[in-house]
């Protein structure tokens, strides 16, 4: 699987406060009873507390962070675009702020807090910054954790990018036997009768049986005829379980085979149990009612059959069908 690294890229903001004095005795005064009157008032004192597994920046140490001062009017607030007046204002983002119109892009309600998250120039809550960009585990559905180093460290399935966390991939948590995507907690993957799971999205283009498979033969057997590579012989397509397809590779004793095998071209005589009618679903999402026959291999030419498990999807069962065709092909000539 690939490792994706996703370096911290919040932008920390300081909320910064100033004061315009005036120059009159009457704006003096004024700016003075004002400034008694903040002096007194509870200001939250300043806390630099990091939320959990947020990305962010480091932040270079900065002078304690002034109180709210009173404004003396000749200043418009870039939220409301009304003046400030006299009375606290915040100042941040190159611009002053009343302290109610200084609001989250995510929630809007107002920013009482010294350091806030930037998106796009847009201030965020830090705990709304991380629901909206901290990445999710597609597994199980939770914040993916940071590592030791502060970064944010996940697997993703090469073609479908599913992220999830490093710890799913030794927590036993199964994957689809054909896609190979991991199993949503949220969302329960069929169970096959040999084990294998099989989420629903494959499921609905599975071939489950051996006479569901004759069809896509033919339509293979006809693709071949128009490469000039007709096969003669009529090789028996059989759909098996995977323990009939093991137990067939190994009295087959040659060839090369991936630890998953999925198709077989066999040139043995032996007997081989193949599906004759398509299972069902049963309680707990597992496949019951699933009919199988013994079939003897007689051999009548260098390939005695070719072997598919069964519970892929269209597609994938035809590629397969179609690389051990190949491999029949390749004998008889």
């Amino acid at each position: 699987m690939v490792k994706l690294w996703l370096e911290r890229k919040t932008i920390v903001g300081e909320l910064n406060s100033y004061f315009v004095a005036g120059s009159s005795l009457e704006e003096d005064e004024q700016l003075a009873r004002a400034l008694q009157e903040s002096l007194n008032a509870d200001s939250p004192p300043r806390q630099n507390i990091p939320v959990e597994n947020v990305p962010s920046e480091r932040v270079p140490p900065r002078e304690p962070p002034p109180l709210l001062f009173p404004s003396s009017g000749f200043r418009t607030c870039a939220g409301c675009k009304n003046p400030i007046g006299h009375g606290r204002f915040l100042s941040c983002m190159d611009s002053v702020w009343h302290p109610q119109c200084f609001r989250c892009f995510a929630c809007n309600k107002p920013i009482s807090e010294y350091e806030f998250a930037m998106h796009e120039d847009q201030p965020y809550h830090k705990s709304c910054y991380k629901e909206f960009f901290h990445p999710k585990c597609d597994v199980c559905k939770n914040f993916i954790p940071t590592n030791r180093n502060g970064l944010i460290e996940y697997r993703a399935h090469p073609f479908w990018m599913q992220k999830y966390c490093p710890s799913h991939e030794d927590d036993g948590t199964p994957r689809c036997c054909s896609c190979e995507r991991m199993e949503p907690m949220d969302i329960k993957y069929i169970t096959l009768d040999d084990g294998r799971k099989l989420c629903l999205e494959c499921l609905n283009s599975s071939i489950m049986d051996t006479p569901e498979c004759q069809q896509l033969y033919m339509d293979i057997q006809e693709y071949f005829e128009g490469l000039n590579m007709k096969v003669e012989q009529q090789v028996p397509i059989l759909l098996v379980e995977r323990q009939a397809l093991n137990e067939a590779m190994e009295a087959e004793k040659n060839g090369h085979h991936l630890p998953e095998t999925r198709g077989l071209c066999l040139s043995e005589e032996q007997i081989v149990r193949t599906i004759l009618r398509r299972p069902i679903i049963g309680p707990g999402n597992r496949i019951i009612d699933m009919i199988t026959a013994p079939y003897k291999l007689e051999r009548r030419c260098e390939v005695t059959a070719i072997l598919i498990l069964y519970g892929l999807p269209r597609l994938l069962t035809g590629s397969i069908l179609a690389h051990q065709m190949m491999r029949a092909y390749l004998r008889l000539i």
